[in-house]
């Protein structure tokens, strides 16, 4: 009998203390895998429909700027960064071939107009023997026979073919001329267009040959301190909600990695319907154009487009959170 109670007392108090801890330890469990809820009031104000896209930076307009004449580099006079103005000297090439050849054409050109000179001497004293051979042939045919009378004639007419000719050759060596002072010109590489060099492709005494294909000297962006294109390409199902947008002049927000902090805007300015097709997946170019006038936009970043489709004002707004819930 008290061998049973030794075994029947500990388990009395065992079921006493479960019995007393178990409501605890039910509701406990319950609070815990009770759901948490966030509160959010509904307020009015705007809301936007946007569609997003991702797109690249580039500039409005890269002008390569190549050379049209052969020979080693002799000066550079801009670098990377450098702003540069339309005319602005950019490079040189060696001139001294190209000199020469100006010289060489220039003293062509003389030696033609020399004898364009000479023959027409020639012409004027032929004219003046055809006219006192009439006038001698007129006073009495025996004094000069036709045959005197015919050599005369064709002497001047010969004169003049051959003044002919002449003049030709100085045409033909002014032209000769204006090529070589044109390939003079070229050794001086000039910029296009006002803008930023973006890259520089050449250095000092390197060999240009321009025999097959033409050099690339330097990249310039054009308008890059006032404007910047971001190139998108958005889905062929959202590209009627974009055109929409275009036509009621929508604005575009977007960042970009280097600056997540800023929000950009800028406008659609152009809906191209070249398609692009991925994988079965139809894409349309959209530019977007956005001002840059502190010029953190750079060539080759990544943006994150929002293009606003529509905005409605003074309606009522609960967060998107609350519409993808389901208990």
């Amino acid at each position: 009998m008290r061998r049973l109670l030794k075994i029947l007392i500990p388990l009395a108090v065992v079921g006493a203390a479960a019995a007393v801890a178990l409501p605890r330890v039910l509701a406990y469990w319950a609070a815990r895998n009770r759901p948490q809820y966030r509160l959010a009031e509904v307020v009015r104000g705007e809301i936007v429909s946007v569609v997003n896209a991702t797109g690249r930076v580039e500039p409005v307009s890269s002008v390569h700027v190549g050379s049209f004449v052969s020979g080693p580099i002799l000066e550079l006079k801009a670098d990377y960064n450098d702003r540069v103005e339309k005319g602005q000297l950019l490079a040189v090439i060696d001139p001294r071939i190209y000199e020469a050849g100006v010289e060489r054409d220039r003293a062509a050109l003389e030696t033609r107009l020399a004898e364009v000179d000479r023959v027409e001497a020639l012409l004027e004293q032929a004219r003046n023997d055809e006219r006192r051979a009439l006038e001698l042939w007129k006073k009495n045919p025996d004094y000069i026979s036709e045959a005197e009378l015919d050599q005369v004639r064709f002497n001047r007419r010969s004169l003049g073919a051959q003044l002919r000719v002449a003049q030709a050759a100085v045409e033909q060596a002014r032209g000769n001329l204006n090529n070589s002072q044109a390939n003079l010109d070229y050794t001086k590489i000039t910029s296009p267009v006002d803008g930023i060099v973006i890259e520089r492709k050449i250095d000092p005494g390197q060999t240009l040959a321009a025999q097959f294909q033409t050099p690339e000297l330097f990249v310039i962006a054009e308008q890059m301190d006032q404007w910047m294109y971001v190139y998108a390409s958005v889905d062929e199902a959202d590209i009627g909600l974009i055109r929409r947008a275009a036509d009621r002049n929508e604005k575009v927000e977007f960042t970009v990695d280097a600056y997540p902090d800023d929000l950009f805007e800028g406008s659609i300015h152009q809906v191209r319907i070249n398609p692009t097709e991925t994988q079965n997946v139809v894409t349309y170019p959209v530019v977007v154009k956005a001002p840059n006038r502190d010029r953190k936009l750079l060539p080759g970043m990544t943006a994150n487009l929002s293009f606003h489709i529509e905005t409605r004002k003074n309606v009522l707004k609960i967060p998107n959170a609350a519409l993808r819930f389901y208990p």
